[in-house]
């Protein structure tokens, strides 16, 4: 958690944007393509944000975190109703996905974790979800998987387990 906690930190004192991004991430499990087709329209003085996801193609409505919704309050401030979430100033569309991988990449290696991407952000909402309440079913329909174990595996809550236990093995020699 304090990893997480430092990579929010560094993000906000580089750039808000990048800082938004992560945090919408982290609080709403969604894919980085989901985020960034955002627009202030959909998350400004809402409760919920509904759309259709771009890999699935289904409907989505899940409740906007009281912490991001403070976040995002204070990004959409200003701004205009059509405005991209995570725009690219200078081309006035959403950051791309390269760009958004950099920015976790980037920040990752500023506290050596070498293996951040955009999908760090939805593997972090999940793993903390489970820790919060051990329900891997409602993770597995969240994240539109087939399997339990492979909800399991995509938050590293398998390997988790694993490493536990080989930790715990004792034969006395």
């Amino acid at each position: 958690m304090n990893t997480v906690m430092d990579i929010a930190r560094y993000l906000k004192q580089n750039n808000e944007r990048d800082y938004v991004m992560f945090t919408t991430g982290i609080y709403s499990g969604l894919r980085v393509s989901d985020i960034l087709k955002l627009r202030v329209k959909d998350v400004r003085g809402k409760d919920y944000i509904a759309m259709r996801e771009k890999k699935t193609k289904k409907e989505k409505r899940f409740i906007i975190n009281k912490n991001l919704k403070k976040i995002l309050e204070a990004w959409t401030r200003g701004k205009d109703d059509l405005q991209y979430l995570l725009e690219n100033p200078a081309t006035h569309r959403p950051i791309s996905r390269q760009r958004a991988w950099e920015v976790m990449r980037n920040a990752g290696e500023e506290f050596g974790v070498y293996n951040l991407g955009t999908h760090t952000m939805r593997k972090t909402f999940g793993y903390h979800m489970y820790q919060a309440n051990h329900d891997a079913v409602m993770l597995m329909k969240l994240f539109n998987h087939s399997d339990i174990h492979v909800t399991l595996r995509y938050i590293g809550v398998e390997q988790d387990e694993t490493d536990q236990a080989i930790s715990k093995l004792d034969f006395g020699v």
